[in-house]
């Protein structure tokens, strides 16, 4: 099984939906820094050494950062029909009050 395209990349990435950001872009930088943190989460679930409320707190801001590297993936293109998926108010608001 290759793993190469054999066309090149031209240092550049492609963001879903359509699109091409220099892989020194701000955007991914971004969302490899939320790739991170969200696996050094569920490093810290499955440790195991934490009660149920937490683990519930911690993957639900899991589920959260997933959101976030996907809203960052995704194009400011507003298209009515395919609305992508933002953050929104909510989910600052849900951070802040678990904090």
């Amino acid at each position: 099984m290759k793993i190469y395209t054999r066309t090149g990349d031209e240092g550049e990435t492609g963001l879903f939906g359509g699109g091409r950001v220099p892989k020194d872009h701000p955007r991914v930088s971004a969302y490899g820094d939320v790739d991170e943190a969200n696996s050094t989460l569920g490093v810290v679930i499955a440790e195991g050494h934490l009660n149920a409320t937490l683990i519930r707190l911690l993957t639900r801001i899991q589920n959260d950062l997933f959101d976030v590297g996907a809203d960052l993936c995704t194009p400011v293109i507003e298209n009515p029909e395919f609305p992508a998926l933002r953050v929104e108010q909510a989910y600052i608001d849900r951070l802040e009050s678990a904090c």
